[in-house]
């Protein structure tokens, strides 16, 4: 039976993308209602069960948001027209699990964490919610991940 090969990195993309999708539920219920950390992880733990995805990221992204949403909001806060309050909450989610990837985890290539935010937005957030999210996170990441951003352009792959 011909599998597909994981990536050298032993990541797998499509469990990775999953899990983002569930940490940005997460997040979302998690800004509109609060609530308990462990509820909350249990709740959607529970759900992805029924689709597979990356556990231990999804667990890591969720956590780490709520751990660091103060310190993700103030980076996030000088890229944004508006207080991060008054973003659209999906935008407002997808924008925190960007930053915090693009700030706590540099083993994810900052185009990944890009797209992949692009991507959430386009299918969650509003009309035109993933322009904005791309223009506040092409500014985020130019400085956050400069000589990782500066290589990718000079190489022109920007």
């Amino acid at each position: 039976m011909n599998r597909p090969s994981r990536p050298r990195t032993g990541v797998d993309p499509v469990l990775r993308a999953r899990a983002r999708r569930r940490a940005l539920q997460a997040v979302y219920a998690w800004q509109i209602s609060g609530g308990n950390l462990q509820q909350l992880l249990a709740q959607f733990a529970h759900e992805q069960a029924h689709e597979v995805a990356d556990l231990v990221y999804f667990e890591d992204l969720v956590r780490g948001v709520l751990a660091e949403r103060a310190g993700l909001d103030t980076a996030l806060a000088p890229y944004l027209d508006r207080t991060v309050e008054e973003v659209d909450a999906i935008e407002r989610a997808v924008l925190r699990l960007a930053a915090y990837e693009l700030l706590h985890r540099p083993d994810v290539p900052y185009r990944v964490v890009l797209n992949e935010a692009i991507e959430i937005a386009k299918r969650f957030g509003s009309e035109h919610g993933h322009t904005y999210v791309n223009g506040v996170l092409d500014q985020a990441s130019a400085e956050w991940r400069a000589a990782e951003v500066q290589a990718a352009r000079s190489n022109g792959r920007h």
